[in-house]
Order: structure tokens, then sequence, then C-alpha cells
């Protein structure tokens, strides 16, 4: 009873309430949508008259520019050079182009003769780079109709001769063209002007003049004599962006229509002011009616909200991501479901983009996670800035994001924004004090060219993703079927690897190294090979990046050591080089794996040389550094592979003390007659000796790069002309004969082949 009491007088109180608040309501948001409109229309009459100013001023500067420039265009001289079969070139620097700079800072200029063709180029800088084919398309409309001004303005006599006799009195309003054009993103006013006669003499036919086009800086002097002009406030140059209150855009376009640039400023707002002055007065008179309705309601609408609420935060958490607040995977899918729906009716194009952070571990590793959420946020807040408003942005997994572009009209409209996206990122991240530079490899699918079904776009655009990453990351790329076909061949071999390792089927060959007299093999170069079974040979190119890839590289470096450390026995005294990759250095117990491997072969430390090249230093450098010394503490010799490959190796000579240091084979095979390539080399053998390094040169394929090797004491030499790759016993026999080789005879020697 007493709960039919309680709804009984609520649907009382609400039969009075409600209407009382209805038109409470509805009076007060009559009144203050009427004043706001009557605002907004007051600020935009006074925003046209400030554009109106603005158009003025620019008109008055251009006008300007045509007078500036008539001193050279109408002069006898001037049309007598430009137009001659071989113009003096010096001349016209000297007195039209230059003088121009000289007087009016016209900075750049350039002369189109007759036939429509670049005739001279004038810059301050003296350069000629700024003539672009996109600056004489944007600038050939104007100066097309300077031309057709000129010649429509010949008249034919009873003579049959024809006279000039321009539409307007005055004649350089008759042969000009204004106009703004951009260079290299920098907005320059232009005038366009025919180069002819000061007096007008009759001529037997009619044709097009030389036009002479001269540009300079909006920004600067001009852009100041235009906000002087036009008296407005906050007078800036800018970007195109997008509109924002009390800032007003005049848009600048070239010649063919194309935006160039915006003139922002501060905006008189009439309406504005004095809706702020009133909205005091209005929202107190709204409160104190609104205060009766609330004191009834207050309870009731407290708990209806706490309820909505919750449920409306329970609905929230469920479809997004707690740390960017963007859709997850799960409200993701649907609402691309939804989407692809829709452009089937529609019959529109869909783009599904996958975005993974390059390198986003290194964050976490190097500055903690703290570090790496708040980039994760940074980056959601500019996706959702940059992408279209309906385009959609969701958070997949932790440095992984897809976006939905609805509408996409082409792949270069979708180029287009993808590039605004890369840009967006690449804009320094500030957490604290650090200024982190974060970058992007994004893979687009579109529908319905690459299907419309949301999981086979998902796994599409993770294809193109792939692709991005594997070609140099900080790029992206767009879904082809070949890409799928790659991937399918790649996992394909990826799974006959593992296999293969599994059963022990892979070989190993080995690359001699000769001492200084080139009498003695010191060091072999242990090298993987892999044959299937149906004898198809797979190069190393193609399955060491795939083992790279998919994590078994750990696996075969393993093998790869285990297998080089138990055959050396077969060759007492020399060393067995290995190369480990940078990701076997990751493994916590790759130190304690070596120190293994070398127990359970019987193998001398010693007798072991690891190989690294720089990368291995990328990222985490201290625990690579650490996990080398330990290995050349044990006696293991650690050395630098393909030095002078890279940028910085001289600051790993500094860090590390390499035992060896491997000449990249570039090098050696550029020095045959190249004494730059030359000196090169020898300063390289004399930096490794003065560090206390054993200098190895790689590729060598001719007598005489060994005899200029030998010349200047390289301690070891390696290449095609002393041996190829030998299989183990091929390497035995090898050895037998070569110690029984004179030097000089070997000098005489061909290089030998695989297994000879």
């Amino acid at each position: 009873m007493q709960n039919s009491t309680k709804n009984s007088g609520g649907r009382i109180a609400n039969a009075i309430i409600v209407p009382m608040v209805a038109v409470v309501l509805t009076s007060v948001l009559g009144i203050f949508g009427l004043m706001h409109w009557s605002a907004r229309l007051s600020d935009r009459t006074a925003e046209q008259s400030q554009e109106r100013l603005i158009n003025g001023a620019l008109e008055l500067t251009r006008n300007y520019l045509i007078k500036q420039q008539t001193g050279v265009v109408i002069w006898d001289d001037a049309y007598h050079e430009v137009n001659q079969d071989d113009p003096d070139e010096s001349w016209i620097f000297n007195n039209v182009m230059h003088w121009l700079f000289q007087n009016h800072r016209f900075t750049k200029g350039v002369l189109i003769n007759r036939d429509f063709e670049v005739q001279q180029i004038y810059a301050q800088n003296y350069t000629s780079k700024w003539m672009t084919p996109e600056v004489l398309h944007s600038l050939k409309p104007s100066i097309a109709k300077v031309r057709a001004r000129y010649i429509t303005s010949f008249r034919k006599t009873p003579s049959g001769l024809f006279s000039f006799v321009p539409k307007s009195s005055d004649a350089r309003r008759s042969i000009a063209e204004t106009g703004i054009v951009s260079l290299q993103g920098e907005p320059h006013l232009f005038s366009a002007a025919a180069v002819m006669q000061q007096i007008q003499s009759i001529s037997p036919m009619r044709r097009p003049p030389s036009v002479l086009v001269s540009l300079v800086p909006l920004r600067g002097e001009k852009l100041k004599g235009i906000a002087e002009m036009s008296r407005l406030d906050g007078f800036v140059l800018a970007n195109i962006q997008a509109p924002r209150p009390g800032v007003g855009q005049y848009l600048l376009r070239s010649p063919r229509g194309d935006d160039v640039g915006v003139l922002a400023w501060q905006s008189a707002q009439p309406g504005t002011q004095m809706m702020r002055r009133i909205n005091p007065f209005l929202a107190l008179a709204a409160f104190m009616i609104a205060a009766v309705v609330i004191a009834v309601t207050m309870f009731t609408r407290q708990m209806t909200k706490r309820l909505a609420r919750s449920e409306a935060n329970a609905v929230h958490t469920s479809r997004h991501d707690a740390l960017s607040g963007l859709p997850n995977r799960a409200r993701f899918h649907a609402l691309l479901s939804d989407i692809l729906e829709e452009s089937i009716l529609n019959g529109s194009n869909t783009a599904v983009v996958y975005i993974d952070l390059d390198h986003f571990k290194d964050i976490n590793d190097t500055l903690g996670h703290s570090a790496g959420d708040k980039v994760i946020m940074a980056v959601a807040k500019r996706l959702r800035h940059v992408i279209p408003e309906s385009g959609i942005v969701a958070r997949i997994s932790g440095d992984e994001f897809a976006m939905v572009l609805k509408d996409c009209e082409s792949e270069e409209w979708l180029e287009y924004i993808l590039d605004q996206v890369h840009d967006e990122i690449g804009r320094p991240i500030m957490i604290g004090r650090r200024e982190i530079f974060a970058s992007m490899s994004m893979g687009a699918a579109i529908a319905p060219r690459d299907g419309n079904d949301p999981d086979e776009l998902l796994r599409k655009a993770d294809i193109a993703l792939y692709d991005a990453k594997e070609n140099g990351r900080s790029r992206r790329s767009f879904f082809e079927p070949s890409m799928e076909q790659q991937v399918q061949s790649k996992d394909e071999m990826s799974r006959e690897l593992r296999l293969a390792l599994k059963n022990d089927k892979l070989d190993l060959a080995y690359q001699p190294q000769s001492d200084t007299t080139a009498k003695r093999i010191v060091s072999v170069e242990a090298l993987a090979r892999w044959t299937r079974e149906d004898g198809t040979v797979v190069s190393p190119a193609q399955f060491i990046p795939v083992a790279e890839e998919t994590g078994l590289i750990n696996d075969l470096g393993i093998w790869v050591l285990n297998k080089a450390c138990a055959k050396a026995h077969d060759w007492p005294g020399i060393v067995v080089s290995v190369n480990v990759s940078p990701n076997q250095f990751k493994h916590p117990r790759f130190v304690e794996k070596v120190m293994a491997i070398l127990a359970a072969n019987n193998l001398p430390p010693q007798r072991l040389e690891i190989e690294v090249t720089e990368t291995v230093f990328a990222g985490r450098n201290d625990s690579v550094l650490k996990a080398l010394r330990r290995l050349k503490n044990l006696g293991v010799k650690v050395a630098l592979d393909d030095f002078g490959s890279g940028y910085s190796s001289l600051s790993y000579l500094r860090r590390f003390p390499f035992d060896t240091l491997k000449i990249d084979r570039d090098f050696v095979s550029d020095m045959n007659g190249n004494a730059e390539a030359e000196a090169i080399l020898v300063s390289i053998i004399q930096l490794g000796k003065a560090l206390g390094m054993t200098i190895v040169a790689e590729g060598i394929e001719t007598a005489q790069q060994i005899r200029f090797l030998q010349d200047h004491d390289c301690h070891r030499m390696q290449g095609y002309f002393i041996s190829r790759p030998l299989s183990g016993a091929a390497l035995s026999k090898f050895l037998e004969d070569f110690q029984g080789t004179d030097s000089n005879d070997y000098l005489n020697y061909q290089p030998r082949a695989l297994g000879s």
C-alpha cells in the first residue's frame, strides 16, 4: 500500500512538474537560442567585413607589384634583348631580374619565352632549384592569360598590319596578372607581365610575348603592409588549419585554385561580446527559475543519474580501452562490421588501417612503463585529432592501433590522410623534461577491393603492416596479393627450417682465412647452409632473416656454435669463427650456453671467435657489452664484423676492446686502382693495429689485392681467391694442399671452388 501511495504521489508530481519544466525550459532555451543566433549573425557580418578589408589590402599590394615591375617589362631594350635568337642572359640577369631584387626586393623570377618555355630562372640565393614543375604548373594559368590578353590587344588595320591597342588605357593593367603560389610550402606573391615596347609600333603579325614572372615572399614586409592597411589584431600567415572560434581566416589560393595558406587574425566579435555581458543576467534568471524545479526533483534526478552513470560506465568500460579511452578490439570489430554493411549499400570504399609503434619496447625498457603509458595516451589523442570526423580509431593491443576511414575516395586520398597521421605522430612527445620521438608503421586494406568481411580486411591490413615493418619501419604499405603469398612462403619456410633444425638436416660450410704470408691458414669462418630433401639449396639470405623474425635464430645460432666447436678438433691450431645474431644476445643465458658448448666439446675458449656487427649494440647497450666482456674474460675472441659499413663504428671500438677487426668487403673490392679506397683501407689497418687488434680483410678476389694487403701487413685475409666456403671434409683436404703450396705459386693460383 505504501509503495502504491509513493507511486501515485510520484505520478501526480510528474504530471505537474513535467509540463512546468517543459514550458520553462522551452522559454529559456528559446530566448537563449534567439540571442545566440543573433550574436553569431553579428559575428559573421563583422568577419565578412574584415575579409573585405584584407581582400582590398591584398588587391592594393598586388597592383603595387605590377607598378614595381613596369620599369623593366615596358622597356624597348628589354623587349629586344629577351626576344632575340641568342639573348644575353647576363644582361637580363643584371638589368631585369637582379635589378628588381635590388630595387623592389623581388627575390625570385622566371622568364618565359614566346614559345612558352622557361628561358631564364633567377633567385636571390643564385639557385634554380625553386623552379619545379609544380611551381610552373601553378603559374601557367596566369602566364597564359597575359599572353592571350597581349595577343588580343592587337587590332588589324586596313593595311593588313597589326597595331597594339590595349582594351584599357593603362597598358600595365592589360598585360599583367598577379596571384599567390606556394614555394616549398611558403606563400609568395607574384606578378606575371608581358615584356613589351615603350613605343608601340605596327607589326606585320601577332606574336605572343615573353612573360616575366617576379615573386616576393608574402611573409615579411608584404605581410606587414597588408596588416597595416587592414588594421586587424593578431595578423599572421599560417598553414591551412581547421576553423577556430575568435580567429578569422582568409584562404589564399593559387591560380589553379589550390590552397597555399591562410591569413589569420583575431576577429572582432561584437555579438559574442554582447552575449558575454548579457549571459550572466540571463543565467541568473534561469538559475532562479530552475532552482524551484530542481529542489523538488533533485533527489529523484540524482538517483536516476547515478543509475544511468553506473550503467553507462559499465557499457563504456566493456567497449573501450581503459588507458587511452579508445574503442577496444571487440568494439572496433562491431563498428567495422556496421560500417562495411553501410558501405556496401552506398557503394563506397572503406579503408582499414593497422598501426604499430616502432620500437615501443625500447621506451618501456629505458624509461619505464609509466612513460610508455603516457606515450600511448599521447598517440591516442593525436590519432583522434588528425583523422576525419567520420573515421574511427581504436587501440587493439599494447602498442597497436587500428583505424577505419569511411568514404575512401582513392588510394591517393588515403595516402594524404596517412601522411597527416605520420606527421602528427612524428612531433616530439614531452615526458617530463624529456622529448620522445615516436614513429609508426602502417598497413592498409581497402574494401571492397580487398574484401568485405571484417576479419579478412583486418588480416590483410595486418599483412600490409608486416610488409611496412619488414621494409624499414616508419612507413606505410597497402595490401597486395603478393604480400599474402610472401607471408605464406615465409611461414612455410619457417616450419621447414624448424623441422630441419629438429632433425639435424642443416650443414656447415667453412671459409678459410690465411695469415699475412699467405702460407698458413689460421682461422675458418663457420657458415650455415641448408639443402632441402629435394636438393633445393636455400640461400642464407633467405632463411637467416626468417629465423630472425620467428625467433629460430637462437636455436640456429646454438646449433652452429655446437657443430663448429665439435668440428674444430679436426683442424688443430686453427681458430673457428662464428657469427652471432643481435637477437641471441637478448637471451639472458647466452653466455652460459656458450660456456656449456665449449665444455661439452672440450674446446679451449681461445680457439673460438665470436663475430658481431654494429647492430648488436642497438637498444640495450649495457647488457650487450656485459655479455661480450664476460665472453672475452673467458678467453673467447670477439671480432667486429663489417667494420666501416655503419656510421658509428669508431664509438664501438672505444667502448669495447675487440680482439679482431674485420674490414668490410666493399673497401677491398673498391681498392683496385682507386687511390682513395686504398688510402681508407690503409687507415683502417693502421687504426686496428694502434688499438692492438688483429686485422682481417674480407672479399679478396685477386692476387693484386693479396700483395697490397701483404705490403701493409694485414694480419689475416679471407675471400674467394683463397677459397670459397667448403664442407668439413673438403676443408681438411684443402688444408693439406694449402700447407704445401708455395706463396709465389699461390698468388698465381686460381680461386678454389666449393668442395674442391
